[in-house]
């Protein structure tokens, strides 16, 4: 099951904080259809947040078709994002970790990093790499 875990410095509303984390783990295969959302209930104790702003988040993600609820039984996936084999997240992950190392290394913050990723997939895109 996902753990929620919020940036209150992001800049980004709560309830899209929640809704990119889910659809993150349906991307990396965390998620997976018939696999359950912690209840809005278990989010709030967790995170100490409005049940509404939980409640906006799961309707957003049902909207996208990613979840459905199913009344006093709760929210479970109904789709994955994810592509790719497990093992090639694994070594993708690890080789990720070795970069972001490499670049505290040499002095780069989370902004850098960010930028310099934005970058490099977008430069990727253009390329049609991507």
């Amino acid at each position: 099951m996902i753990k929620f875990r919020l940036d209150p410095s992001s800049g980004v509303a709560t309830y899209l904080q929640l809704v990119h984390q889910v659809k993150h783990a349906l991307r990396l295969g965390a998620l997976m259809p018939g696999d359950r959302l912690p209840t809005i209930k278990e989010v709030v104790s967790d995170l100490a947040i409005n049940p509404n702003t939980v409640a906006k988040a799961y309707r957003e993600l049902e909207h996208e078709g990613f979840v459905a609820g199913r009344p006093g039984l709760g929210t479970f996936v109904r789709r994955s994002l994810g592509s790719g084999a497990a093992a090639d997240h694994t070594r993708l992950r690890r080789d990720l970790a070795r970069w972001v190392h490499d670049c505290r290394a040499a002095g780069l913050d989370q902004g850098d990093m960010e930028a310099l990723f934005a970058m490099v997939l977008a430069d990727s895109a253009q390329e049609g790499i991507a």
